[in-house]
């Protein structure tokens, strides 16, 4: 079983790997930083109004500071998304690189394979022909 685990990663092309490496790991780390260090949107700050507003303005203001943590929260989601999506290229780059590599080694073991069976067809019928 360890045999054709040997071949696999013998025929991954390591030096793609980790010529890609830095790219894949630095995209993470900006994806990570920009989710792991945001603090969660924190609830509004009404202490600063004043008191004599009507409730339809204290409405309205309330209204205008929750558009703006929405808006900050989107566009804070839009910079994720596209981080995200520059990692998730690579990944797919590097991952297609792999496939083909291994669709190469695949025919490769085929015709060798069929060259083993020929070879060893021909040394049957040798060995045949001589014994007689």
């Amino acid at each position: 079983m360890a045999i054709p685990w040997l071949i696999v990663l013998k025929s991954v092309p390591w030096t793609d790997v980790i010529s890609n490496a830095p790219k894949i790991a630095d995209g993470a780390k900006k994806l990570w930083g920009a989710i792991g260090k945001k603090p969660p949107i924190s609830e509004m700050d009404t202490s600063n109004e004043s008191p004599v507003l009507t409730p339809e303005a204290h409405e309205l203001i309330l209204l205008k500071k929750q558009l703006k943590v929405i808006e900050s929260a989107t566009a804070d989601l839009h910079d994720q998304m596209l981080a995200s999506t520059e990692l998730i290229k690579a990944l797919a780059e590097q991952n297609a690189q792999l496939i083909k590599r291994i669709e190469e080694n695949r025919i490769r073991i085929l015709w060798l394979a069929s060259i083993v069976v020929a070879f060893g067809i021909m040394t049957v019928i040798n060995l045949v022909l001589t014994l007689r």
